[in-house]
Formats: structure tokens, sequence, C-alpha cells
């Protein structure tokens, strides 16, 4: 019996001139929603893979603004400028945009009546149907696709599907991109913020302390007191060499940069400098070769260990200070101890002791949890728990 292949039909060609593309188009999209892509770049990429699908002679991307009221026009293919002119900013119920947000679904119209005062342009003269392809993310339109096509009833009805779902995919990258915005600016702020204590927990005080000193050697010079006026003198000398110290040192801080090599090497380069700079003798225990984390957790663990070794030199008067990084199956594990003054561990929540409010901020953006043991007199272990990322 022979057997004879089934003839390819012109529904299935034109279905699979469609089909690869719009693979490839959800697959870039899939992609790009974990990155830090320029979203309206990616909207005009995806512009000109959608005009092409669907045979159209232009298109355009309209996102909602902030104030929900207006739909701006981020980029578009082959309009004319001064359409594109009149049409940058226009009220959210304008038109056919302003029906497929209210719906939430794909438009389409034949008349431009709607549109406003551009829908008498001529460049509306050659369109038979436009397309408006919400974009939507959680139930929000956040934007619009406009496709411009020549011919009315041209778009086949898998490839209006296929719209709806990209229309769904970069809304949610759009979101994606907002909440990384919102991140960065939440990181910055907090980033100020630890900046600030640390120059209030050094620097403001050291000043504070200089500035009486100042007034106290004025008082004592309108008395005639030249003894209290030398000795005044001398504190608030000491006190300028402090604060001059203590920005060198914040300086040296924030200009740190993370090693390219790794936490491991950044942390081994940080204890050998703080022995070489100092009086302290300095030991780094690495047991956990294998650490892999997130360059974000390198950063917040670096800042740690940097933060505890400044206060056991600043505060601690400490001889000897010990690193060591463990590891305890999906966790790490670090643990900072010098042999100095110690303190009241209790008090650490206190005005006065932001470098371990710095520390425990930090340890929570990791997810994790700081832990202090301290007496005065017994010198102090810091120790540093938080979850691998995966």
């Amino acid at each position: 019996m022979s057997t004879h292949p089934n003839p390819v039909s012109d529904s299935d060609e034109e279905e699979g001139r469609y089909k690869l593309p719009s693979l490839l188009a959800l697959s870039e999209i899939a992609s790009s929603l974990s990155t830090g892509t320029d979203v309206e770049a990616l909207l005009g990429r995806y512009l000109s893979t959608m005009i092409r699908i669907a045979g159209a002679y232009a298109g355009a991307v309209r996102l909602v603004t902030p104030d929900g009221r207006h739909l701006r026009l981020v980029t578009s293919t082959g309009m004319p400028q001064d359409l594109v002119a009149r049409e940058r900013i226009v009220p959210i119920d304008c038109g056919v945009c302003g029906q497929a947000l209210a719906a939430r679904a794909q438009q389409c119209a034949h008349s431009f009546a709607a549109c406003g005062t551009t829908g008498t342009h001529p460049f509306f003269a050659e369109c038979g149907e436009m397309h408006a392809v919400p974009l939507r993310h959680k139930g929000q339109a956040i934007g619009v696709f406009n496709l411009f096509l020549r011919k009315a009833g041209a778009l086949p009805a898998d490839v209006r599907t296929l719209f709806g779902t990209i229309g769904e995919h970069l809304g949610m990258a759009l979101d994606n991109a907002r909440l990384t915005r919102e991140n960065t600016r939440i990181g910055l702020v907090t980033e100020r913020q630890m900046l600030a204590n640390q120059v209030h927990d050094s620097l403001a005080q050291t000043l504070a302390y200089a500035r009486m000193r100042a007034a106290a050697a004025g008082s004592a010079l309108s008395s005639g007191d030249t003894g209290r006026v030398q000795r005044y003198l001398g504190e608030l000398e000491a006190a300028i060499e402090t604060a001059y110290g203590e920005v060198r040192g914040l300086i040296e801080q924030f200009r740190e940069p993370m090693d390219p090599r790794g936490l491991s090497a950044a942390l081994r380069d940080l204890i050998e400098r703080v022995g070489e700079r100092s009086t302290l003798r300095t030991e780094f225990i690495n047991r956990a070769q294998d650490l892999a984390l997130t360059p974000e957790q390198e950063v917040q663990v670096f800042h740690i260990v940097q933060e505890a070794m400044t206060n056991a030199q600043r505060h601690a008067r400490a001889s000897e200070i010990r690193l060591i990084i463990d590891r305890d199956g999906e966790y790490a594990r670090l643990g900072i101890e010098d042999d100095g003054t110690g303190f009241d561990a209790a008090r650490d929540g206190e005005p006065g002791h932001f470098g371990l409010s710095i520390m425990r901020e930090r340890a929570a953006r990791l997810g994790g949890e700081l832990t202090v043991r301290s007496q005065s007199g017994s010198g102090t272990r810091i120790d540093l728990r938080f979850r691998i990322a995966p």
C-alpha cells in the first residue's frame, strides 16, 4: 500500500509564516523579564516585531502616565513626525486606545473619528484597520500597542491571540522595571541613612567635643587663666586630629571597591590592611572555600566586616582581631572577634551605638541574623548568619 504525504494547505503555510517569529518574540520577552533591560527600548524592538508579524505599515506604543490621566507616546514606526508631535500626550480615554484600556482587551477600529482632532490626519486615509492591544499586568492596563493595517480583516485570529499574550508579557516586563527602579531608590536611601549614622557616630561627636573645648578655651582666656587655656587648646588640637582621621577613614571606607576576585579575596585584603595600618594582630580563617554568594550578598557582608573592624580599632582598643568564615548547610556563618575592652551589649540600641545598628540593618537586607556577645573588659564577638541564595 502506497502512502502519500499530506498536502500543505495555504492556511498551514500562512500559520507557519506567523508561528516562528511569534515564538521567537515570546522567547525573547520571557528572557528579558529578569534582566535590567531598558524597557522603552525593549518596547521599540517588539513594536517592530509585531508590525512585521501583522503585516502592518505603522505602529506605536503608548504608556499610561504616572497620574493615570494621559497616554504618553513612547515609540513609533511609520508615523509622520507632525502626527507624532501632536500625539505625544493624549487623554487616557482617547479613541480606540482608551476603549482598549477601559475594556482591558484588544479593540479594532475602521473609523478614526473617535481619535479627536488627529483622526482627520492624512495618515489615517490609507488605514483600513487599526488594532489597539493593551499592555496588562495583574489586572491593570498600563499601556497600549497600536498597529495600522492598510487592509481590513487581514489579521488572523491566532495572531490577535498572540498579540494579547505579548501584551501581558510586556506588561509584566514594565512592572518588573518599575519595581527594580523602586528597589534601587530604596537601596540608595538606605545607604545614605547608614552613611549619616556613621558620620553621627564618629565625626559629629568628635566635632561636638571640639566645639565644647573651644568654648571652654574662650572662657578661660576671658578670665586670664592661661593654664586652662593651654590645656583646652591641647584637647582641641587632639579632637581636630581625631576628626581628620575619622574623615579619612570614612572616605576610604566608601571608596573601597569590591575585589573582582570575590568576597574571600576582598576580606583577606581588608584584614591585611587593618594589620598593616595599626598595631592589631589579625587572623583570617576561611573554612568555606566553595561559598558562592550573589554580588548583593557579597557587598553587604563586606561592609558588615568593614564596620566591625572599624569599631574594634576605634572603640575597643583591641590588640587582636580574628575573622572566621564557615558554612552550615545552606547557611553562611561569619564571626568577628576581638580582645578589646568590650561593652554592655544590652545597650547597643541606644544613641551613640550606630555602628551596630548599621550592621544589623545590613544583616536584615541579607535576610540574616546578627548577634553580639560582649561584656565590659572581656572583648566582643559578632556573629552573622544568613541563607545562601540558590
